[in-house]
């Protein structure tokens, strides 16, 4: 992922991926990597200083949308508090959305950089 601000993106992150059972990878003036925490299998997320000043736009190649997936529906909304305390833009409120597989109950928000992330829970409770 890259951003426009390291710094923050650093800062923003370092909160909200211990919420989404990630930890820190790497954590470097060039770069910052998460990892799922526990030594668990599973994607690494790395964030880097974008050399490029256009303003992000989620209708351009590349990332627009980054799902998490949380063991609980009470993830889910604490991921939700702590995403608008940072100052993220609420997408959709914690929800069950039926159109999408069953059971789904998730949260949608915006980061700093305009990036749609979504918390996911795929238990009944």
């Amino acid at each position: 992922m890259n951003v426009p601000d390291l710094e923050a993106a650093r800062t923003y992150w370092n909160v909200l991926m211990p919420l989404l059972s990630f930890e820190v990878f790497i954590d470097d003036e060039d770069q910052v990597a998460y990892r799922p925490a526990s030594a668990k299998p599973g994607t690494y997320l790395f964030i880097y200083q974008a050399d490029d000043d256009r303003p992000f736009s989620s209708r351009a190649v590349g990332l627009q949308h980054l799902a998490f997936m949380v063991p609980t529906r009470q993830h889910v909304r604490d991921v939700h508090v702590a995403a608008l305390s940072l100052g993220s833009e609420s997408v959709h409120e914690p929800q069950v959305f039926p159109q999408y597989p069953q059971p789904y109950f998730a949260t949608f928000w915006r980061d700093p950089f305009d990036f749609t992330i979504e918390a996911v829970c795929h238990h009944d409770r």
